[in-house]
């Protein structure tokens, strides 16, 4: 019987490929227990006065270190489950706000894809991940680079 959720093998992965995830909806209780775990008590996240009468950004705005890390929560759960060996670099823009209730999705694409020298049973693979909301807005882009699982060495 096949097990769901099994990361994506090397070979699985060549430049061109496109996926997406499935969505997931950012709570008032997600931006509320990450800034208190990670100690971001900005007014930004933490004062709804200042939102209302201070800031540009007006509404319960998500840090964008949240979404980033929803994101690849999303991405690890179907797509790196025992294949994903390490995350070695990323360039990431942040194009614009989330905010409690909007609901986001990942849409990616292999842009680099290549055996490594140092261990030819693994690959490193580059993709552009598009964050994107219910709307359709891009919120942020980021491509990381990681080492994935090879089903087997290079030949």
């Amino acid at each position: 019987m096949e097990t769901v959720g099994i990361g994506f093998y090397f070979e699985d992965l060549p430049v061109g490929r496109q996926f997406q995830t499935v969505g997931r909806t950012v709570t008032e209780t997600d931006i509320v227990g990450f800034i208190n775990a990670i100690g971001m008590t900005e007014v930004l996240f933490t004062n709804l006065e200042f939102l209302k009468h201070e800031s540009d950004i007006k509404g319960r705005v998500a840090p964008g270190s949240l979404v980033f890390c929803l994101a690849e929560g999303l991405l690890s759960q179907a797509t790196m489950q025992k294949t994903g060996y390490a995350f070695l670099n990323m360039e990431l823009d942040i194009k614009g706000p989330v905010f409690a209730g909007d609901t986001i999705h990942v849409e990616c694409e292999v842009i680099e894809a290549r055996r490594s020298k140092s261990r030819p049973n693994r690959g490193l693979v580059r993709t552009r991940n598009r964050i994107i909301k219910q709307d359709g807005t891009l919120v942020q882009v980021y491509t990381p680079l990681r080492m994935v699982k090879g089903r087997e060495s290079a030949k």
